[in-house]
């Protein structure tokens, strides 16, 4: 990982969004060896992890870069109501073995609604709705997270094209407008379950997530109160 760089302005004219960070620091685990930094947007409080491979991307490639929403119920608890743990885990056996960057990013637990409205919008699920109706019945948006520190922050460690671990487009739009240029999309979908397939089609029906789901054979179940949705990636 190279040293952060000083902020300048996008060729787009777009203002850097304030970020400090602090010293690289080992990072050995499961998944591999790694190097660590902290970043804190200097807007809103949140603090930020970047986690990246020590090597160079293989093939001179553009580097794996993994935006990873916080997610407590999943990636500390391995919830099956969601796929979150499972794809930190994907995307860091990616990064050690390809090279990159995964960006942990707090404060965006639920899409960014927090954990308190996220639990709210389980018990809506559970009452029948989808992750977005759930959403809507409590007005907050569908998706309120925000990638302007995310784009700063790769900027300042001289990533400014990458290929983008994800499955959902609005990623690769939104950081597109803060200035960083996703050269290939790279899907992380990873096996669904029975307890969070409903919640996968509607990411998939409803908000354009680039997932190979087969409803007939896996026996989605349309109606019901007993299966599970979350919201992420």
């Amino acid at each position: 990982m190279t040293a952060p760089q000083a902020a300048e302005p996008s060729s787009n004219g777009r203002q850097p969004h304030p970020v400090s960070c602090g010293p690289v620091v080992q990072l050995p685990t499961a998944f591999g060896d790694f190097v660590t930094q902290a970043w804190t947007d200097l807007v809103t409080g949140a603090e930020h992890l970047a986690v990246s491979s020590p090597n160079p991307p293989k093939d001179g490639k553009a580097p794996l870069v993994r935006l990873h929403s916080e997610c407590l119920t999943g990636d500390v608890f391995g919830s099956y109501r969601c796929d979150c743990g499972e794809q930190l885990a994907y995307a860091l056996e990616l990064i050690a073995e390809n090279g990159g960057t995964l960006l942990y990013l707090r404060g965006q637990e639920g899409r960014g609604i927090g954990l308190a409205n996220k639990i709210k919008a389980y018990a809506l699920q559970e009452a029948g709705f989808d992750t977005v109706e759930a959403n809507e019945q409590l007005g907050l948006p569908v998706d309120a997270r925000c990638y302007k520190a995310a784009a700063q922050i790769l900027a300042e460690m001289g990533l400014h094209e990458i290929r983008l671990l994800s499955n959902n487009p609005d990623k690769q739009n939104r950081l597109a407008t803060a200035g960083v240029r996703v050269v290939e999309m790279v899907p992380t979908e990873v096996p669904s379950r029975e307890q969070n397939l409903r919640y996968l089609q509607t990411k998939k029906d409803r908000m354009d997530h680039l997932l190979n789901l087969d409803t007939e054979t896996a026996g989605l179940p349309r109606t019901g109160t007993d299966t599970f949705e979350h919201e992420q990636d």
